[in-house]
């Protein structure tokens, strides 16, 4: 197999390539949450062409987007309930919709394919253990990338959703107590700020208004999220409405606390450093400073014996 050459290089090299290069395209689209745009239904008489509005969709939606959703759907089939409702679980808590799972599927198996492929074109060079360890870690950890790259995704959006709660809070209040209601006071916030935070508190004024109720409403916000500083925002906010507490006090205790242990959290983070960097000092920077200080004067004990 590694005689036969192909543009001067063996055959493994550019299969290996060509496989890559073809994956990659894959798993950024399927870790996108991209979807197609949609517009209103056609009307009779519009004369509206479909073929039309198909061709105006990009080759990736057209081509690979069904050859990827047909691969991840046979996936399905043979992947367990519990692995499903995870992967679901991540996709929502980075932001994208749940029905990508397929998409995610289809990129495990591309890049475990990559992995596999690394594998059969290293481990000649190397043999024996090392080349046990190629085979078999090379393609488990291509096929594990997707599921860490989305969690690593799903993290730092939660993350950012924490961060940004006190000051929309702040927000929420001053609106409050200038007159809008609460929920036009979530819709002032979602409409000027940015970030996860604006967008899932946009997504539930949308459900607000196609009829769900507002606890209901906050109920799906907390199935989306996983902050416990939401979750006990959402709580005071149920149990104020419930016993006909002033919005405006809530919101201003409720600001002031999460500003507390925003500060307390940055406060233990902050005194865990000195045991982080004892590590590293050891390993890095101490043989580094005895080989600047003790080196010269090794150098001078050894000629002098010499």
């Amino acid at each position: 197999m590694t005689d036969l050459l192909v543009l001067g290089l063996p055959i493994s090299t550019v299969a290996g390539a060509a496989l890559i290069a073809s994956a990659f395209p894959v798993l950024l689209w399927a870790m996108s949450g991209r979807q197609a745009a949609t517009t209103g239904r056609p009307t009779a008489g519009s004369g509206v062409d479909l073929r039309v509005r198909a061709l105006q969709r990009g080759a990736s939606d057209r081509l690979v987007a069904p050859a990827v959703v047909a691969v991840g759907e046979r996936l399905r089939r043979f992947t367990p309930s519990g692995i499903i409702r995870a992967l679901e679980r991540r996709l929502v808590l980075a932001g994208r919709p749940a029905n990508h799972v397929e998409r995610l599927l289809a990129a495990k198996v591309f890049t475990g394919f990559i992995g596999l492929a690394f594998a059969l074109y290293l481990a000649p060079t190397f043999g024996g253990p090392i080349a046990l360890l190629l085979y078999l870690g090379a393609p488990a950890g291509g096929y594990l990338y997707p599921d860490l790259r989305l969690s690593s995704i799903a993290d730092r959006r939660q993350h950012q959703l924490q961060l940004a709660l006190p000051q929309a809070l702040d927000q929420i209040t001053i609106s409050v107590e200038a007159g809008l209601g609460f929920d036009a006071a979530l819709l002032r916030y979602a409409s000027s700020a940015t970030g996860p935070l604006a967008d899932e508190l946009s997504r539930t004024i949308q459900d607000v208004r196609l009829g769900a109720a507002r606890r209901e409403a906050f109920d799906m916000l907390l199935d989306r999220t996983n902050s416990p500083d939401l979750r006990q925002f959402v709580l005071a906010m149920t149990q104020g409405e419930r016993h006909g507490l002033p919005m405006a006090q809530i919101l201003r205790s409720q600001a002031a606390e999460l500003r507390t242990r925003r500060r307390q959290r940055a406060e233990q983070r902050a005194a865990t450093i000195p045991v982080k960097v004892i590590f590293p000092m050891i390993l890095c920077i101490l043989p580094c400073l005895f080989i600047v200080i003790l080196g010269p004067a090794a150098f001078r004990i050894i000629d002098n014996i010499g």
